[in-house]
């Protein structure tokens, strides 16, 4: 991994505790030489790890997962720390990394290509043919705040088990988690030169990185902006871009209220609403929407906002003081233009109370834009293909076509398919918030919401090239 001296250094951020504002510490910014330098190094890494058999790299990934359950107090108490996330979904955080590393360690054995039938071809009949799947080279990983453990994994421990060398760009708020998960790969055995970390702006480090000839593909979660950037600024390599979103439920009049109460609310408030499957829309059947909404908020108001590093505390501060002011001016625009607001809208010290808005139009941003606050929109329908179509163009009238995901509550097996077919996203989810992702499913969306799929098993195959060959008989 490369180190960063002093004099390969420029200036230094300041890592910051979002409840507090206080210095954590600061971490160097990476020059233009020590980027080369990275860069040059992960080449070499990436031969280093092209060389190692596959039990070898699921040995490696094995090894860190174990180390990193061993360490998931230290882990859970950074991500507090410079995120700001509550502890009970710090906690959760760490954990479900730890089974990243452990399907990307499984998903290691299991790269394989598969036999061509070549004499399905006319002239070809004496020849033989299969493909391999061989690892690109150096992958650059770009990284958001708001998952600063399990994001950066989704994308370092994939490449790594199919091979590849990875430069690591974490967010500037929140970089102190994945250097610690560099250590840990290391310790678990990790060629040296095969995870390279880099500290910098997007717009000077993650330009460099996307930029560079070196680098065969960009792995990206963020902004719609930046991946537009990327994809401009790339050139030939490949990208995989998970970006924005303002996902939501459909609630029918047959559905369980119980639980959709209680996996919209965690859906709509977990970690402030700053997830990018948060579930930020609701469209409620109007034979139900008066008892559901009226639970909702009550069920809202009772969320414990504070300080993260208690246990008891659902909600925590906004990252900084931008996104705090952003998530206001969303719900005082929405006010001034006749919504009304059921709960929060306000805010105590850096955090934002749960809200809850009625009758917000759906081209007002709140709704139609990503949010990344703890703000829920309510709307009602009548009729359930209705509300299927409704939710398909609230995705399109902002900025951005989003197409990320969906939640759907419903008893009706006939709905729930028609759902699956109709709804324009990447994930449905039926009976269950837009929130839910495991681990090693296929993750991200469709439209302006992103390109590509992570999960360990179709990570590897956006992370690897296929290599046919043949034999002529003849």
């Amino acid at each position: 991994m490369t180190e960063l001296s002093a004099s390969s250094v420029g200036s230094v951020v300041q890592v910051l505790n979002p409840w507090d504002e206080s210095v954590i510490t600061e971490v160097p910014v990476a020059t233009e030489a020590v980027l080369d330098a990275a860069v040059a190094a992960a080449e070499s890494g990436a031969a280093d790890m092209r060389r190692l058999p596959a039990h070898t790299r699921s040995a490696i990934l094995t090894k860190a997962a174990t180390l990193l359950e061993q360490r998931a107090d230290e882990f859970t108490e950074s991500i507090i720390a410079e995120a700001g996330k509550p502890r009970k979904y710090a906690a959760a955080e760490t954990n479900r990394a730890v089974e990243t590393l452990r399907f990307a360690a499984a998903e290691a054995l299991r790269i394989h290509g598969e036999t061509v039938p070549m004499d399905a071809a006319r002239g070809s009949e004496n020849r033989r043919g299969f493909f391999i799947r061989v690892p690109l080279g150096v992958i650059a990983a770009i990284t958001p705040f708001n998952f600063p453990l399990n994001l950066v994994m989704h994308k370092v421990a994939p490449a790594l088990a199919a091979g590849n060398a990875v430069v690591l760009k974490p967010a500037t708020k929140t970089p102190l988690t994945a250097l610690r998960l560099g250590a840990v790969l290391l310790d678990a055995g990790l060629p040296p030169k095969a995870l390279n970390i880099v500290v910098g702006s997007g717009s000077t480090v993650g330009s460099a990185l996307v930029r560079d000839s070196r680098i065969r593909m960009v792995t990206f979660t963020g902004s719609p902006p930046v991946g537009e950037s990327i994809k401009r600024d790339s050139g030939l390599k490949r990208v995989t871009l998970e970006l924005g979103s303002n996902s939501g439920a459909i609630i029918d009049e047959t559905a369980d209220l119980d639980a959709a109460l209680s996996r919209c609310l965690a859906g709509g408030f977990s970690f402030s609403g700053k997830v990018c499957i948060h579930t930020q829309r609701l469209y409620l059947h109007e034979a139900i929407a008066e008892q559901f909404t009226a639970r909702f908020v009550d069920a809202a108001e009772k969320l414990i906002c504070g300080d993260p590093k208690l246990q008891e505390t659902d909600i925590g501060p906004m990252i900084d003081r931008v996104a705090f002011s952003r998530g206001l001016a969303l719900v005082e625009e929405a006010r001034a233009a006749g919504a009304e607001i059921l709960c929060g809208g306000t805010a105590e010290g850096p955090v934002m109370f749960p809200t809850v808005l009625a009758r917000a139009r759906p081209d007002l941003p709140v709704v139609c834009e990503e949010s990344f606050a703890p703000i829920v929109t309510i709307d009602t329908f009548h009729d359930f293909d209705e509300a299927i179509v409704r939710f398909n163009q609230g995705s399109a009238m902002g900025t951005y076509d989003y197409g990320l995901a969906c939640g759907v509550f419903t008893r009706d097996l006939g709905r729930a398919f028609r759902a699956a077919e109709e709804l324009e996203v990447g994930n449905v989810c039926v009976n269950d918030s837009a929130t839910f992702r495991a681990d090693q499913q296929p993750y991200g969306g469709v439209k302006d919401s992103g390109i590509g799929r992570e999960g360990p098993r179709f990570a590897i195959e956006e992370m690897t090239d296929i290599r046919m060959v043949t034999f002529n008989l003849t």
